[in-house]
């Protein structure tokens, strides 16, 4: 039988901005949005991605010596890469002197990535801490995280699941019995504007969400993204807390747009969509937050 396996760019010990207590994070390949803010661009894809940090490159020519799809070059004293002609087949990455150019991306059995989550689990118990699925979106490998949440409940471990709501039903009512918390991400209520920032309309998401709260057991956590000229109006936020209100929605959290993950898409070869966009300020942050918080909910700025 097949080991069950996963996509996985990373596994970060001690996060404390993924839920309660000291926590690991799996972080997940594979997105069925396609956000322009994103901060982890290299999750939106479920396959392994090649990374070029140019500034590391010291030009030894070894990895258009083994390129077989010539689709490295040497041009002014750094390597150059055809995105196009590139197969991600990574055997540049193994003749890489300098650290240039890695991989962003590795399958991984379950057994693997639950020896790596149990590593921490001391931590886990003093901190009330646990276990946190992300990605990406860690519910477009279902099978996975499934049987992932299954291994950990085994062990009495907290889990939760950050997720963008855009999955089937079946799936969510198939790992909420084994997950303490979700982390359910609201970028817009508008389907057209919803599209328009993420690739995809909001009519699942929405719906997701109504149904998760029917469920019993299962804390429910939104976490809303602040983007300036985008879904930071008072008039939307206003919409949003009736919204969440009449949900009966026990917490909220603000995250302030910032352009951290920026030089992530230029070492895959992307453009930065919003590359003029400012983060929002305190001041304005804090507005938004009184207005949830005159509508009765529980809000937090930051994780």
């Amino acid at each position: 039988m097949t080991a069950l396996k996963a996509n996985i760019f990373s596994i970060q010990r001690f996060s404390i901005q993924d839920g309660p207590g000291i926590r690991t994070t799996v972080f997940f390949k594979g997105c069925p949005l396609k956000c322009k803010w994103c901060s982890n661009p290299e999750s939106q894809n479920q396959y392994t991605e090649l990374f070029f940090r140019e500034q590391k490159c010291q030009a030894c020519g070894s990895c258009v010596e083994v390129c077989r799809e010539n689709a490295v070059s040497l041009n002014n004293e750094k390597a150059a890469i055809n995105r196009s002609l590139c197969n991600n087949c990574m055997e540049c990455v193994d003749v890489c002197c300098s650290g240039a150019l890695e991989t962003t991306g590795q399958l991984m059995d379950l057994e693997t990535v639950f020896e790596e989550v149990m590593r921490d689990s001391l931590f886990y118990q003093n901190s009330n801490g646990g276990v946190t699925l992300s990605g990406g979106e860690p519910l477009s490998q279902p099978e996975f995280a499934l049987e992932l949440l299954k291994r950990c409940k085994q062990k009495s471990l907290d889990t939760t699941v950050d997720t963008c709501g855009f999955v089937s039903w079946e799936t969510f009512e198939k790992v909420l019995p084994y997950t303490d918390r979700i982390l359910f991400d609201l970028k817009h209520l508008d389907s057209s504007d919803h599209l328009e920032g993420t690739a995809v309309k909001n009519e699942i998401i929405l719906e997701n969400l109504r149904k998760i709260l029917k469920t019993d057991n299962t804390q429910l956590w939104i976490r809303i993204p602040v983007i300036f000229g985008y879904n930071d109006s008072t008039d939307h936020f206003i919409r949003i807390t009736d919204h969440l209100k009449r949900l009966r929605i026990e917490k909220v959290s603000l995250l302030a747009y910032h352009q951290w993950g920026a030089p992530k898409y230029g070492y895959l070869g992307k453009d930065y969509p919003l590359q003029q966009t400012e983060s929002p300020s305190q001041d304005k942050m804090e507005s938004l937050k009184e207005i949830m918080e005159e509508g009765g909910l529980s809000v937090t700025i930051g994780y």
